[in-house]
């Protein structure tokens, strides 16, 4: 007799918490380059190292996969918030007691980086443990859900920024890194809680139950890296991320610009990442309606029509149309991820490994784009002139490149 299917609603309301916070570090991150920049009197190349060393920490995403692949979901999420509570608290007593020296960035970096180790082995469980937590033909509708209550937490973080860590402080490096021992502190809690609770293996239910009902007939190919489809999705994801972080690591280099501009770049940010919740949680509900292709097909062009737009207006008008970029932005990273991941089977945990390396394009990309800003002869019009690369990258993924090599053999 057929036993009862697994009850995945706990563990995926688990994995959704860890996507709230996989969100507001990555975003908190990138909202600290403005204040970065004057309290350690940077220049915009400086500044951009900020993404750098965090993004650059997705390098190590295929070991980081293969680990685990050895030591499963539950242990690699316990780790990987372990890793990050660890690096803040290192960041706090790092700068504090780094400061006066001129090593007082450097050390900032590293403990940022240490801090983005734990965030790629959350992103690398969460990815695929949204994926297999439920049937296969909804995967891409609980991807993007899970994506929409991270940008839940992209939109809070720029305010935890503003409110928490810069409200009324001069921009000194003092004042940097203090509430990090809170937000370490919170994450070692969830990963004691979580080493004491029991959560399911997925892949072990689903080779049960397809054991059991005789359907797994599908025989891969010897190496997730025969998937052309994959590498294209790996490509595909570096430019998104010079799309999404390009945006707002931009932003203040447009005040720069223009100094009759109102308030800061910070100010304005929520209002890119809010776009970005709204389009998130209106994309779960479209995706039941229209193709994954159709969706970001779609979202890639109208993401550039707002870009370019901008060039076109005047003042705030400009801020305005490339902050509705946002809104279109927001369900690319989800679909894109979930035509990188298809026709796997054992092989998803690997692919999942290569497919984040290319958020290594949040390391590059917004530091090339920084130097083009810093550059006289180009400035940030020419910076955001590169994103269109990015949107005709990710076009051609989406209608031909995700369609290479999904047949397996």
């Amino acid at each position: 007799m057929s036993q009862n299917k697994p009850n995945y609603l706990f563990p995926l309301i688990i994995v959704f918490i860890v996507c709230f916070l996989i969100g507001f570090i990555t975003t908190m991150n990138n909202s600290m380059i403005e204040f970065c920049k004057e309290a350690f009197k940077l220049s915009d190349t400086q500044g951009q190292l900020v993404n750098t060393f965090f993004y650059g920490a997705y390098f190590f995403s295929i070991p980081l996969a293969m680990l685990m692949s050895k030591i499963g979901y539950k242990a690699t999420l316990v780790l990987g918030l372990a890793v990050v509570g660890l690096g803040f608290i290192a960041n706090n007593l790092g700068v504090t007691a780094a400061l006066g020296t001129s090593s007082v960035y450097t050390v900032f970096l590293c403990c940022m980086s240490i801090v983005a180790l734990g965030v790629v082995m959350l992103q690398l469980v969460a990815n695929p443990y949204v994926m297999v937590l439920g049937a296969p033909e909804s995967g891409a509708f609980r991807m993007t859900l899970s994506q929409a209550l991270n940008s839940v937490a992209t939109t809070v973080a720029p305010i935890f920024i503003t409110y928490v860590i810069i409200a009324g402080k001069p921009k000194l490096p003092e004042n940097v890194p203090g509430p990090f021992l809170m937000l370490g502190i919170f994450a070692l809690v969830i990963a004691a809680i979580l080493f004491f609770i029991k959560l399911p293996d997925p892949d072990k239910d689903k080779a049960a139950e397809a054991t059991e009902e005789s359907v797994d007939l599908k025989q891969y190919k010897s190496s997730v890296f025969k998937y052309p489809h994959v590498w294209f999705g790996a490509i595909a994801i570096a430019m998104y991320m010079g799309l999404e972080i390009g945006i707002p690591s931009m932003l203040p280099a447009y005040w720069k610009a223009d100094p009759t501009l109102p308030g800061s770049a910070t100010d304005y940010l929520p209002f890119y990442w809010g776009g970005m919740m709204v389009g998130r949680f209106a994309g779960s509900a479209i995706l039941a309606k229209f193709k994954a292709r159709t969706l970001l097909s779609c979202c890639l062009v109208l993401g550039a029509a707002c870009v370019g737009i901008s060039f076109f207006l005047p003042g705030m008008y400009a801020v305005y149309a490339m902050l509705a970029a946002g809104l279109f932005h927001s369900v690319m990273w989800p679909l894109i991820f979930n035509l990188g991941l298809q026709e796997l089977g054992p092989h998803t945990k690997n692919a999942s490994g290569l497919i984040n390396m290319g958020v290594l394009g949040g390391a590059t990309l917004p530091l090339l784009m920084g130097t083009v800003v810093d550059n006289p002869s180009l400035g940030v019009g020419v910076a955001i002139m590169m994103m269109f690369v990015y949107y005709a990258y990710v076009f051609w993924f989406c209608n031909f490149g995700s369609k290479i090599g999904i047949n397996v053999k």
